[in-house]
C-alpha cells in the first residue's frame, strides 16, 4: 500500500503524527526542480544579453580560427608527405 505525501499516519512506538519517507523525497524534488527551474530562467536571460550580431561575429572568428589551424596541420603533413617524396 502506497501512502501519499498528503496522508499522515501515527507512529504508535512514539506517539506523534509522521509523514512518510515518500512526502519527504517530493518535497526535496520539488525544491530541487524549482531551483533548477530558475537557474534556467536566469540563463536565458543571461544568453539574452547577446545580440544576434555579436553571435554572427562570435561564429565568423571561430570558423576563422579553426580554418587556421586545419590550414596549419595540413602544411605540416605535406611537408611530411614531401619530405618521404623527396627520399624515396
Amino acid at each position: 500500500q502506497v501512502v501519499l505525501c498528503s496522508s499522515t499516519r501515527v507512529d504508535p512506538s512514539r506517539s506523534v503524527l509522521r509523514r512518510p519517507p515518500i512526502c519527504l523525497a517530493m518535497k526535496s524534488f520539488a525544491a530541487a526542480a524549482s531551483v533548477l527551474l530558475l537557474r534556467g530562467v536566469a540563463g536565458v536571460e543571461a544568453r539574452s544579453a547577446v545580440t544576434p550580431v555579436q553571435k554572427v561575429v562570435e561564429l565568423l572568428e571561430n570558423m576563422m580560427s579553426k580554418g587556421k589551424q586545419e590550414k596549419h596541420e595540413e602544411q605540416v603533413q605535406f611537408a611530411a608527405y614531401k619530405q618521404f617524396c623527396d627520399d624515396t
